[in-house]
């Protein structure tokens, strides 16, 4: 009987980056400081895309992970990672302001559960920033979670999946404003997408974190569907 060859897999890279709000400030820093190294050894137009198979990001993480990965008009990486940074330090007092809930139907509302933020600042920022990229374009496979409150279960966004099928190929700030709706803090961000006969399809969705703050597992099972062979490098980061 006839041996067959063994398959041998390779070197599968992949970052992983956590929810934490505005601590996302840290892997930023830490993205940043790694991107600069990376630019000694190999040019100034280097990015942390060119060097991931898969980037995957929870909540603020999703976001971090969608401004790594999405592509400019050159179709090179549209913020390299220091613009990340300087995104946090520009706009967080904004997203997260300090003056909030003082009247009385602040108050009402906090009493109800209602969100301590309205989200309306961050919402208008991700849509400018990102424009109308979709998870199809991104410049290296992406992984961010989210979690369906009609649902009730978690909803994972792939490039995979956008590439493949038209209803799961959302707006990328759609998925970021998603995945970063943390409950009590932000409300749940609400959109729609189309599938291949025009029938809608509708997500209401809430922080990844909901489903898996620290989603590994999540991304190996999606890094398997993409018929990767593994032998993992992981890079995780935390705010």
């Amino acid at each position: 009987m006839e041996k067959k060859a063994q398959t041998k897999g390779r070197l599968v890279t992949i970052l992983s980056i956590d929810g934490g709000g505005i601590r996302g400030i840290i892997p930023s820093r830490i993205l940043a400081n790694l991107e600069s190294k990376l630019q000694e050894l190999d040019g100034p137009n280097a990015r942390i895309a060119d060097y991931f198979d898969v980037i995957a990001g929870t909540s603020t993480g999703g976001l971090i992970t969608a401004m790594l990965a999405a592509p400019g008009e050159d179709n090179r990486p549209l913020f390299n990672a220091e613009n990340i940074t300087s995104f946090y330090l520009q706009h967080c007092p904004q997203i997260f302001p300090a003056s909030r809930r003082n009247g009385f139907m602040d108050m009402i509302t906090n009493v109800f559960g209602g969100p301590e933020y309205d989200g309306k600042y961050l919402k208008t920022l991700v849509k400018e920033l990102l424009h109308n990229l979709t998870m199809s374009n991104t410049l290296t496979n992406v992984v961010i979670p989210a979690f369906d409150l009609k649902r009730l279960q978690p909803i994972i966004f792939t490039t995979k999946d956008g590439k493949e099928k038209i209803s799961r190929n959302a707006l990328l700030s759609d998925v970021c404003l998603g995945t970063s709706a943390a409950p009590t803090y932000f409300p749940p961000h609400y959109f729609e997408t189309k599938d291949e006969v025009g029938k809608t399809r509708s997500f209401d969705l809430v922080d990844g974190g909901v489903a898996a703050n620290n989603p590994v597992s999540i991304y190996l099972v999606n890094i398997y569907a993409l018929g990767f062979l593994i032998y993992c490098c992981f890079i995780k980061l935390w705010g």
